[in-house]
């Protein structure tokens, strides 16, 4: 199933759960009337117990949707903070109001739906209530993790198979070894350092790419020695470029392993035209807690309409399974002579 399928589904019955609750909070005056015996509802002391009921959904409203998630980014000072700052303005303003005019009616107090309490306790139920909320997402926000990692391992055998095909692409391992073949004759040394670009590839491939993460250090190597193979098919008068931050910076940035290859791969296969100028420019920088990539690479009409392909579909369903919404993939097609494509993760320093 589509993750972002699952996800709507958990959020739909999460809202589901609330919608039931307070459907069967509202529907307790009737109830009390019915077990009251009273012959008919009276509708006057219904939207008394209404009124008193609102207060609790408007302190739900504002925690479900703008208090949980600091709760759940872990920002647990500003959430407590908030949260009573919250539940007391909502009943000191209601007391200061005096909005419960009814306790002087010593009738409606004593029909009314729900017993009436000192301000204390409605903080103090306000307060329950804010974290039977909290609860509720935690649990759901349980499933929906559960469910990521299910994906995610199906995922990883899924992306496994994909990293293969640097190892047993036909096309891609006869072009490289008949390129290299050619060399022999005239370039032997070029030839040779080819062979061990291709084999420092290939260990990559076979033991990095089974961890779950990887050194930045150790993907910028593997996109030279890919890029590094690439020239060696391509006329010399393409532009290629590739900067990267120093290999000490590169060092203490982890990252997941071949996440970045897709964007160099596509570049390649369909930024470079051999009867027009051509480059491809690509660059790596850390900023913080964050890596960008930038990938731009000159388009040429007979592949504009195919960049949006498999590739950066698989990439763009990765993403999604690392780092949930935390990444940003930017696609600029609005030159006609150049893409771009730009993606931001977050990293660990």
């Amino acid at each position: 199933m589509n993750l972002r399928k699952i996800f709507r589904n958990i959020s739909l019955g999460e809202n589901m759960v609330y919608a039931l609750v307070w459907a069967a909070i509202y529907l307790i005056p009737f109830m009390n009337a019915h077990l009251m015996s009273e012959e008919a509802v009276d509708f006057g002391k219904v939207v008394i117990s209404w009124a008193k009921i609102t207060p609790y959904f408007a302190i739900f409203l504002v925690h479900n949707y703008c208090l949980s998630p600091l709760l759940l980014r872990n920002r647990y000072g500003w959430y407590i903070v908030l949260l009573l700052l919250l539940v007391a303005s909502i009943f000191g303003t209601i007391d200061v109001l005096d909005i419960r005019y009814w306790q002087s009616n010593e009738f409606l107090r004593d029909k009314a739906s729900l017993t009436e309490l000192a301000w204390y306790w409605n903080v103090l139920f306000g307060i329950l209530m804010a974290g039977a909320n909290s609860m509720i997402k935690l649990y759901y926000r349980a499933i929906s993790t559960e469910q990521r990692m299910a994906v995610l391992e199906r995922e990883n055998i899924e992306s496994q198979m994909q990293y293969l095909k640097y190892q047993i692409n036909p096309h891609f391992l006869m072009n490289t070894l008949n390129n290299i073949h050619s060399m022999i004759d005239f370039d032997k040394e070029m030839a040779r350092k080819s062979v061990m670009d291709l084999s420092r590839m290939m260990r990559h491939v076979l033991y990095d790419s089974g961890e779950q993460t990887t050194t930045l250090d150790k993907e910028v190597e593997f996109l030279s020695n890919y890029i590094e193979l690439m020239r060696i098919r391509y006329i010399d008068d393409i532009d290629i470029s590739f900067t990267f931050p120093d290999m000490n910076v590169c060092r203490r940035v982890e990252l997941p392993p071949l996440l970045l290859i897709v964007l160099v791969e596509n570049a390649f296969k369909h930024g470079i035209s051999y009867n027009q100028e051509s480059h491809i420019h690509i660059s790596l920088y850390v900023d913080g807690n964050e890596l960008t990539c930038v990938v731009a690479n000159s388009r040429h009409y007979s592949h504009s309409s195919e960049r949006s392909g498999i590739g950066l579909s698989n990439i763009t369903r990765r993403l999604d399974l690392l780092f949930n919404n935390r990444y940003m993939l930017d696609i600029d097609d609005s030159d006609s002579k150049k893409y771009v494509v730009k993606l931001v993760i977050p990293v660990i320093p």
